[in-house]
């Protein structure tokens, strides 16, 4: 996932930048409205978008942004007149965060967004097939088959499989399986999460089905 931030303020910028980070995140930055539009992509999942821009009103940006993208909007800003946060709903953000805030509210609140926002895969779509269709997640029924038999997985096995399977052959940092599995930011989980993982590769007798990126966490391997 890549967040962009839409701040003019260096400090501030850079302060959620080095969090979001460190939280598993990758992301991209632009201190005005004109920057930011060329900035916007496919691989764009959330906006972070400050209303006070030296070059446009951020309602007005708001508005432009959701013109051309459906990408989830959160507007991030010191505003908090009851109008302001009508005007930015009504232009189209998904959802308003009044500075100063809780970094760890405003993570909640970015995972809030791109749950709400990530398609809800058909059927035929919902099966992740690895290794020539030896091992298959059925996100549906949650199982997960090694040649068609199902194995058995625990609820937390099963739930680091999904988490992986949704970005295929994307590195996965640890931070971000801790905080969608255990619904923790506590790095104590480290390990827990190592173990996890050691019982998955010897279930299903595929230890290169996950594959350890050294210094950043796990990848699903096809």
């Amino acid at each position: 996932m890549r967040i962009l931030i839409v701040e003019d303020d260096e400090r501030v910028a850079a302060a959620l930048d080095a969090f979001l980070v460190r939280s598993g995140y990758a992301t991209a930055r632009a201190a005005d409205g004109a920057s930011a539009l060329q900035m916007i992509g496919a691989d764009t999942e959330v906006v972070l978008l400050d209303l006070g821009l030296p070059d446009v009103d951020g309602i007005d940006l708001c508005r432009r942004i959701r013109g051309r993208s459906d990408v989830p909007i959160v507007i991030v800003t010191a505003r908090n007149q009851v109008t302001e946060r009508i005007k930015g709903l009504r232009a189209g953000a998904d959802d308003f965060v009044v500075k100063p805030y809780d970094v760890h509210e405003l993570l909640a609140r970015i995972e809030a967004v791109t749950r709400r926002s990530r398609p809800v895969r058909p059927e035929s779509e919902a099966n992740v097939l690895l290794h020539d269709g030896a091992v298959e997640i059925d996100l549906v029924g949650r199982q997960v088959l090694v040649d068609r038999s199902p194995i058995d997985l625990t609820r937390k096995e099963f739930d680091i499989m999904a988490v992986l399977a949704r970005y295929p052959g994307v590195a996965v940092p640890k931070e971000r399986l801790i905080r969608e599995v255990w619904n923790t930011d506590w790095r104590g989980f480290g390990h827990s999460l190592e173990v996890h993982v050691g019982a998955i590769r010897k279930k299903t007798g595929q230890r290169g089905v996950i594959e350890t990126v050294r210094g950043v966490g796990y990848r699903l391997v096809g």
